[in-house]
């Protein structure tokens, strides 16, 4: 498997080739594209100033007429001046008839390469033509034909050239620049993006070390980035959240097994001791009655610590998973009101429900039952005979209100913030009387706020309680 500090360093090293070089290229091409056509320009002013020359000698008498080769001695002789003061006249240049022999060549002019006939054909069509020959033994020239007429003898090819050894000798030595510079260039890019690879993944380094060393014993462990990058930064935080998450979610687990523990050892610890008292000495049939009355009394509270348990440990992390409808609370607090009507009866308690008009809400109906059913419970339970409990059902602009309101001893305002926490109680004895398992408003809270609802309690001691569950409409999850 290939290190990713690895693959980082081939990275930028390609990606720095890769720029080096088309720099390169480009500025090479630039250069040559410069040099050639400073040359080329050269060549042109040449040229022209050659034609200028050669138009000054005609108006001084010069003439021109058939090729050399043609001329008798006669002939020859009488236009020896003036072939002398032609030639003074272009220094570097040479004239060319329409066959492509020389007729007349400057004073500077050397060994000229021969002219092909497409260049002939394409100058005395009235185009200016450069070329650029090489040949093995002789130095590079770059060489320009150019029409020119000469009055009453008509066309003639005008040629100067220009040596290419300056422009090669540069570009040779541009090139080994560029080369040697690259390669100086990309020993650099290897090196600074190695110590950038490092540098850049250090704190990934101190995450793993970090991660490494945590266990269920040191989750306080916190990752300590000193890195100038925003990115890191935040990784760091992420991962320090994260971790506080799995601390907060192993504590509570911790505190839950353990109270788990204590609520299931109270039971048992009762039957064990009512059944060694028994058999401690013969008793009668009333109090062996007595006896079993009592441990099923016990076992009932152990169905519903199991149960409540068991409904803890279906939830997903710490929410229910749901199924959610459209559904009316109306009905499902009518439900939940008829069945604890016989139980209200018993006790001579008063239950009533006082509602309006409700619109939907997007629900689980069976979850849902439940949390009403655990706090409707609740109430009954802690309700003294011939007191009341109320259940209001009251709609809002983007919100159904849920309370339940029972009259009785209250709660003191120190223990309503913890009321929620599982298997907190306020009263042991009297929880333990009443049959409660001190889970099922921790189970109401876990419903209500996986159906992005709140629930709050508020108490007046000495006189009433109410719990209220606040859920989203319908349409306003939507």
């Amino acid at each position: 498997m290939q290190a990713f500090r690895t693959r980082i360093r081939r990275i930028a090293l390609l990606v720095m080739v890769t720029l080096f070089g088309l720099f390169g290229l480009i500025l090479y091409l630039g250069v040559s594209t410069i040099l050639y056509g400073h040359i080329d320009n050269d060549l042109a002013n040449l040229a022209q100033q050659e034609i200028q020359r050669v138009n000054l000698a005609t108006e001084h008498g010069v003439v021109y007429i058939t090729d050399p080769q043609d001329q008798d001695e006669e002939t020859q002789e009488a236009l020896g001046h003036e072939e002398h003061e032609l030639q003074t006249a272009i220094h570097f240049s040479v004239i060319l008839n329409a066959t492509g022999h020389i007729i007349w060549s400057g004073d500077f002019v050397g060994n000229r390469e021969p002219v092909t006939a497409h260049v002939i054909t394409q100058v005395l069509q009235g185009h200016t033509v450069y070329e650029t020959l090489a040949t093995s033994g002789r130095q590079p020239i770059r060489r320009i034909s150019v029409p020119i007429r000469i009055e009453d003898h008509g066309r003639f090819i005008l040629q100067t050239e220009q040596s290419l050894t300056f422009v090669q000798d540069t570009l040779w030595w541009l090139g080994w620049l560029l080369v040697g510079t690259t390669a100086i260039l990309l020993i650099f890019a290897w090196w600074g993006s190695g110590r950038l690879a490092k540098e850049a993944l250090a704190p990934v380094d101190a995450l793993s070390q970090t991660a490494a060393s945590i266990s269920g014993q040191n989750l306080s462990t916190r990752l300590l980035l000193t890195t100038p990058y925003i990115e890191f930064q935040q990784l760091a935080m992420t991962f320090n959240n994260m971790l506080e998450r799995l601390q907060k979610a192993l504590e509570s687990q911790h505190r839950f097994v353990a109270d788990a523990a204590h609520e299931l050892k109270t039971p048992l610890t009762a039957m064990k001791g009512n059944f060694e008292v028994i058999l401690q000495r013969p008793r009668s049939v009333e109090d062996y009655q007595e006896a079993i009355l009592d441990n099923i009394q016990e076992v009932d509270r152990l169905t519903k610590i199991t149960k409540s348990l068991l409904t803890l440990a279906q939830f997903k992390g710490d929410r229910p998973p749901l199924e959610l409808h459209s559904l009316n609370l109306s009905t499902l607090v009518q439900d939940v009101g008829d069945q604890f009507a016989v139980l209200a009866q018993d006790k001579d308690i008063h239950l009533q429900i006082d509602q309006d008009s409700l619109t939907p809400v997007l629900g689980d109906p069976s979850q849902l039952k439940q949390a009403i059913i655990n706090v409707l419970d609740n109430a009954l339970r802690h309700t003294p005979n011939g007191g009341t409990v109320t259940i209001r059902l009251k709609q809002g602009p983007s919100s159904t209100t849920l309370s339940i309101t029972n009259t009785g001893p209250g709660i003191a305002a120190e223990h309503l913030p913890h009321i929620f926490d599982r298997f907190y109680r306020v009263d042991h004895a009297r929880d333990r009387l009443s049959g409660g398992t001190g889970l099922g408003l921790a189970i109401v809270k876990e419903i209500v706020e996986a159906h992005d609802g709140q629930v709050k309690i508020q108490s007046i001691v000495g006189k009433e309680t109410t719990v209220t569950i606040t859920l989203p409409s319908g349409d306003s999850r939507v």
